[in-house]
């Protein structure tokens, strides 16, 4: 029998699975860019709906427009932004996050109530698969400082909306992204949260969005189906246990290793081993 059960240290995120955009990002130890401040031409100067500098959220906007840097929006918004009746606080593309309006005043992205409410970014289309996973890591990374400089909590649907959600809550525009374009790239907003939650609770703990519990093993077997584990004899020898074993990529807490002919066994349960051969 495979076990299916992940055990997980201490703020140790477990990034969904079925994500294997999350997992090149996180693999790859992408670096965010750092969040420039460039302020805008947008003149509105005001508070939320509980003040000036008490955001209550944010709502992750995308473009619609591929190909179109987070300068070139920015240069567009600051120069358009009276005749198009809206702006944003942040673009974010591949390359750049871009923050265009001070955070402690609202902006005009997504209707009377949510704008009373949250911060709002919005990300470029891309059209590489790097491109499109520095542009989240980037994305991520705004969203988590944000959350993080207000003290505001990490709950999906409650303090980080998509635009859509926003729509279908207040009814107040009709957009639906980012939804749309993440599909195009086999990725849901759940998946954003995601790596919006990893981001966000290895800056809060840790201050690295990359660091990494090295109490934590990630296993897999690529010629099988499953990861053999092991447990010592009295002697010192080892044997496979029979009818457990570990689900591939899965994630392991270890607390102890052991050396035996020259492999090391890490060790996930009282006498149950996995060699080091089948960490990744």
């Amino acid at each position: 029998m495979v076990l299916l059960l992940i055990i997980t240290a201490s703020h140790q995120q477990t990034i969904k699975a079925d994500s294997k955009i999350n997992d090149y990002i996180l693999q790859n130890r992408i670096k965010p860019a750092q969040i420039q401040n460039q302020e805008g031409t947008f003149s509105v100067w005001q508070g939320y709906r509980y003040g000036v500098g008490h955001p209550e959220g944010i709502v992750v906007h995308e473009t619609s427009e591929p190909n179109v840097t987070a300068q070139q929006f920015t240069d567009r918004f600051n120069q358009n932004w009276p005749t198009l009746q809206t702006y944003v606080h942040a673009f974010v593309d591949d390359n750049q996050i871009l923050n265009i309006h001070n955070t402690d005043y609202t902006v005009w992205g997504a209707g009377p109530t949510a704008n009373a409410r949250f911060i709002q970014v919005e990300l470029c289309r891309v059209s590489s698969y790097d491109a499109f996973a520095r542009s989240l890591s980037n994305d991520a990374y705004y969203i988590a400082q944000k959350l993080i400089q207000y003290n505001l909590p990490d709950v999906a649907g409650q303090t980080v909306l998509s635009h859509k959600q926003t729509s279908d809550m207040w009814h107040e525009t009709t957009h639906q992204d980012p939804n749309y374009y993440f599909s195009t790239w086999g990725y849901d907003m759940d998946q954003f949260n995601a790596l919006i939650s990893t981001y966000y609770n290895n800056l809060k703990n840790h201050g690295d969005v990359n660091w990494q519990n090295p109490n934590v093993i990630k296993v897999d077997d690529p010629k099988n189906s499953f990861v053999p584990i092991v447990s010592f004899k009295d002697d010192g020898s080892v044997y496979t246990v029979s009818g457990r074993a570990l689900a591939n990529d899965s994630s392991w807490y270890t607390d102890q290793t052991k050396q035996l002919n020259g492999v090391t066994y890490h060790r996930i349960a009282t006498n149950e081993w996995v060699a080091d051969t089948y960490k990744i």
